[in-house]
C-alpha cells in the first residue's frame, strides 16, 4: 500500500462506513474501559463513592478523550495508507500504556504511566496533524497547524501536572481537560473539518456497543462468581434479569434515531459529541452497580441497600436522560413523546428506594420506556422512526 498525500475527505462521500483499523481501534479501549470500572466497583463496594465516581470521571474522561482525538480525525482524513495505519497502531499502544496506568491513577492519584501513554498516543496524532497541514493550503493549513500545537500544549500541561502538588492534582487535571476541551472549538473557528456526518454518528454507535458489551460481561463475571461461591441464585436472578433489560433498553433508545440528520454543522456537533462523555461513562458505570449489586446481595459489600441500589439506578437514569438531551428530542413529536424518556429517568431513580428489587423494578421501567415509545410513535401520524426499528 503505497504512501498518499493526506487530503480531506468529502463530507458527500456515499456509503462511509468504519473500517476494521477503525474498529480495532476501538476495541482495544475495552481493557481501559475494564480498569475502570472494576476500580469503581472497589470504591462503591467499600462505601466510597465520593472518591470513587470522581476518580472513575477523570480516568473515563481521559480514556473517551483519546478516542474522541482519533476519531473525529478519522473522519476527516482518514487515507488508510503505510504511514497512517502505522501512526493508529502506535496510538493502540499508548492506549494500552494508558490503560496499564488506570489502577495508580485512579487509587494513588499517580498519572505516571496514564500520561506515559498519553504522549505515546499524542506524538502519532500530532504527526497526523502535520501530515494533513501540509497536504492542505489556506485555512485548512491553517486549522491542522492549530489542532497540532494545541496537542503539544496539552501534553506538555499534563506532563507539568506529574510534577504538582498531589493535592493540587485533582483541581489542575480539570483546568487541562478544559483546556482540551477548547483545542477543538478555537482550531475550527474560521474553518470546518470535513468530518462525515453518517461516519461519526456510526463510529459513536459502535462505540456505545462496546461499553454496553462491557457492562454485559461485567456483570455475567459478577453473577457467575456469587453463584460459583455462594449458590445464592435466588438473590442473583432478579439482579441478573433487571440489568439485563436496563442493558437491552439502552440499546433500543441509543440507536433509535437517525442522528445523522441532525449533525449538519460544528454548532449540532460540537456539543453531541461531548457531551457522550456522560453517555459512555454512565453506559460503562451501569456494569460497574449491577457488580456492586451483586456483591451486596451475597454479603460481600458492606454498604447500604440503598447504596447499592443507586448504584445501578442512577448510571441507568443519566444514561436515560443524555440520550434524549442529545439524540431523541430532537426527534419527537408531541409533549408525551418529549417527556417519555425524562420522566423514565424519574421513576428508574425511584426504584432507588423499593428494597431488594430495586434492578429487577428499573429493568421492567426500561423496558417500558422501549414500549411506550414505539406505541407512541406508531400512534403519531406525524414522527420520524423514532422508536420502531432502530437505525443502521
Amino acid at each position: 500500500m503505497a504512501y498518499s498525500p493526506m487530503t480531506a475527505r468529502s463530507r458527500d462521500e456515499d456509503h462511509r462506513a468504519a473500517t476494521s483499523l477503525e474498529l480495532f481501534f476501538d476495541l482495544c479501549f475495552v481493557v481501559a474501559i475494564a480498569q475502570a470500572g472494576a476500580r469503581l466497583v472497589h470504591a462503591l463496594a467499600e462505601g466510597h463513592p465520593g472518591t470513587g465516581v470522581i476518580g472513575y470521571f477523570f480516568v473515563f474522561f481521559g480514556v473517551w478523550w483519546a478516542w474522541m482525538n482519533f476519531t473525529w480525525f478519522a473522519s476527516a482524513y482518514d487515507v488508510d495508507d503505510v504511514p497512517y495505519r502505522i501512526a493508529t497502531l502506535v496510538q493502540i499502544a499508548g492506549v494500552l500504556v494508558y490503560a496499564a496506568g488506570v489502577s495508580q491513577a485512579f487509587d494513588e492519584n499517580d498519572w505516571t504511566v496514564a500520561v506515559i501513554g498519553y504522549l505515546i498516543m499524542r506524538v502519532a496524532l500530532t504527526a497526523q496533524w502535520l501530515r494533513a497541514a501540509a497536504g492542505e493550503s489556506g485555512p485548512a493549513r491553517t486549522t491542522a497547524l492549530k489542532y497540532a500545537a494545541g496537542l503539544v500544549i496539552c501534553q506538555a500541561a499534563w506532563v507539568a501536572l506529574l510534577f504538582a502538588p498531589d493535592d493540587a492534582k485533582r483541581w489542575l487535571f480539570l483546568v487541562v481537560a478544559a483546556a482540551e476541551l477548547a483545542v477543538p472549538v478555537i482550531a475550527e473557528r474560521g474553518h470546518q473539518t470535513p468530518w462525515h456526518a453518517h461516519h461519526i454518528v456510526e463510529r459513536y454507535g459502535l462505540f456505545t456497543i462496546i461499553v454496553l458489551g462491557e457492562t454485559i460481561a461485567a456483570s455475567t463475571v459478577a453473577v457467575q462468581s456469587a453463584i460459583n461461591e455462594h449458590e445464592a441464585l435466588g438473590e442473583l436472578l432478579p439482579i441478573a434479569g433487571g440489568g439485563l433489560l436496563i442493558v437491552f433498553a439502552a440499546w433500543w433508545i441509543y440507536f433509535a434515531v437517525p442522528m445523522h440528520e441532525h449533525l449538519t454543522s460544528n454548532r449540532e456537533a460540537i456539543p453531541w459529541g461531548y457531551g457522550h462523555l456522560l453517555i459512555f461513562a454512565s453506559g460503562a458505570a451501569i456494569g460497574a452497580g449491577i457488580e456492586v449489586a451483586v456483591e451486596h446481595s451475597v454479603g460481600k459489600a458492606h454498604i447500604s441497600q440503598l447504596s447499592a441500589n443507586a448504584s445501578v439506578t442512577v448510571p441507568s437514569a443519566l444514561f436515560l436522560l443524555m440520550v434524549w438531551l442529545l439524540h431523541s428530542r430532537h426527534f419527537k413529536h408531541g409533549l408525551a413523546q418529549q417527556l417519555t424518556l425524562p420522566l423514565s429517568a424519574l421513576a428508574i431513580l425511584a426504584c432507588t428506594w423499593t428494597g431488594t428489587y430495586a434492578v429487577l423494578f428499573a429493568g421492567l421501567v426500561s423496558a417500558a420506556t422501549v414500549t411506550i415509545g414505539v406505541m407512541l410513535s406508531t400512534a403519531s401520524a406525524n414522527s420520524s422512526p423514532a422508536w420502531g426499528s432502530p437505525q443502521r
